[in-house]
């Protein structure tokens, strides 16, 4: 493509507080009956003043501390005016000249290559949400259950260049936010909520022409479509000779395509001054400090961790890594091994990403639900790497574990799984086998290889899986020589 598509884009993250931004009223407001959690500051009542919510101060400074910004100890409230049906009071509390949150940065990782990018973040500011709207007909339903929740606005620089790479993006975000605590990041509930500039540069000044803004995206399968098709819609525009106009866009999911929703205003459409009903908030710097230290890891650390301390690839790292529940299930499987050499990290690793990832998409369970226990999970390893059961029979007690919780020697025991590791046990066998598959034998002699491969598996049926595979072949090409 001659054109250069410059990004910028705006999240909006719903606070997983109690209590709503300036009052006391509940934050629920998913399923939540309308107009049921409301009060006279949230429905913007004259006479009411707001009160700032310290959890949802802390859940911006910890985020703001994961994006690597710079916590700014003196902040100020701004009135921001934007005339809406579902913001009662004619104006919303925001944050403009002085955020909590200044110059951070997010890496990113598009095709999972470890060619890292990294996007600026201008700032993360406090403010509240508005209300919701539903179109009926010719009318406008309005619930104000959402107005005054805690909203934290995340502001990135024009660094990314693709669809792609702002997938990966609200990806990492919703990731970190996740981490941290401080939201479900559930875009399907409108817990997290993605606005897109985009423009195209000139390809003979490589200046950035006209910015059009994408709103209310609210999936990432959305932020990819939407940027894709604008870009495109650009690149025609500017091809056939017109011109581009500064508008606000919205995504129509069921056309796929971007509409015209108004026409866009800068902003001094929305007349900032400090909020006269809230002071500035000017924080102690040992609270923040307190925060900083109380942070969990971090993905990207994790990853570092496994990567170079367990040996593990990047991609496997990536996949423990994307759920904190997992990874720290991981983290304590390990530590149950407690440096085991039969049981490594790697092994470990294969068994969460395999096995148990499948039995939770199976059975559509958390990983929090999962009943075995990291010992156990050691235990079974352990009964594989010392032959006592093969990968097969494993498999069996793996499932039997995960709707018991039982211990898997018991479960061997009680099931007979036991692995046959003795050869003068498999001579028998083997015999019977080379016995009743002339063909394969003839064809095994005459330089056809892989044959032995069947033979296995004809010794596996006998014995109904419990030998052990490869003293098998060496038994099948011991009496084969014979």
């Amino acid at each position: 493509m001659k054109y250069q598509p410059v990004i910028g884009m705006e999240v909006h993250v719903e606070l997983n507080t109690t209590s709503k931004m300036f009052c006391g009223c509940s934050a629920e407001f998913f399923g939540v009956a309308p107009n049921t959690n409301v009060c006279p500051i949230c429905l913007g009542m004259p006479g009411t003043l707001p009160v700032i919510n310290r959890r949802a101060v802390e859940y911006t400074i910890m985020t703001g501390l994961a994006l690597n910004c710079t916590i700014q100890p003196h902040n100020v409230f701004a009135r921001k005016n934007y005339f809406y049906p579902d913001l009662p009071k004619g104006y919303q509390i925001s944050q403009y000249e002085l955020p909590l949150c200044l110059d951070g940065y997010v890496d990113v990782d598009p095709d999972s290559s470890d060619q890292v990018k990294r996007i600026r973040v201008r700032r993360a500011h406090l403010e509240e949400d508005t209300g919701k709207l539903t179109h009926v007909n010719n009318h406008s339903l309005v619930d104000l259950n959402r107005a005054g929740v805690p909203l934290l606005e995340i502001v990135t620089e024009a660094d990314l260049s693709s669809a792609d790479e702002a997938y990966a993006y609200v990806s990492k975000l919703r990731q970190l936010v996740r981490y941290l605590g401080v939201s479900t990041g559930d875009m399907e509930k409108g817990a997290m909520r993605c606005e897109v500039n985009l423009s195209l540069t000139d390809p003979d000044t490589g200046e950035w022409g006209t910015k059009v803004e994408i709103k209310n995206l609210n999936s990432f399968r959305s932020v990819r479509n939407a940027i894709a098709y604008e870009i495109e819609r650009q690149a025609q525009v500017l091809d056939s000779g017109g011109r581009i106009d500064q508008v606000t866009m919205g995504w129509d999911e069921a056309r796929q395509v971007t509409v015209v929703q108004r026409t866009k205003e800068g902003d001094t459409g929305y007349r900032y001054f400090p909020e006269p009903d809230l002071p500035p908030l000017d924080l102690d710097p040992a609270w923040i400090e307190s925060i900083k230290t109380s942070l969990p890891e971090l993905p990207d650390a994790k990853i570092a961790r496994y990567t170079q301390k367990f040996g593990l690839t990047l991609k496997e790292a990536q996949v423990l890594v994307e759920d904190r529940t997992v990874a720290e299930y991981f983290d304590q499987v390990v530590t149950a091994a407690n440096g085991t050499e039969a049981v490594t990290p790697k092994l470990i690793s294969n068994w969460i990403s395999g096995e148990l990832f499948r039995l939770l998409s199976e059975t559509g369970a958390p990983i929090t639900a999962v009943s075995i226990e990291p010992a156990q999970l050691v235990e079974l390893i352990k009964l594989v790497t010392a032959n006592t059961i093969n990968q097969s029979a494993a498999k069996t007690v793996f499932g039997v574990m995960f709707e018991t919780g039982r211990d898997p020697q018991a479960i061997v025991q009680e099931l007979g799984l036991q692995q046959i590791s003795n050869a003068d046990q498999l001579v028998t066998i083997a015999r019977q086998v080379i016995d009743s598959n002339p063909d394969p034998v003839t064809q095994f002699k005459s330089g056809k290889e892989t044959v032995i491969n069947f033979l296995v598996g004809q010794v596996m049926r006998a014995t109904r899986g419990k030998a052990n595979p490869k003293l098998a072949e060496q038994v099948l090409r011991k009496e084969l020589e014979n």
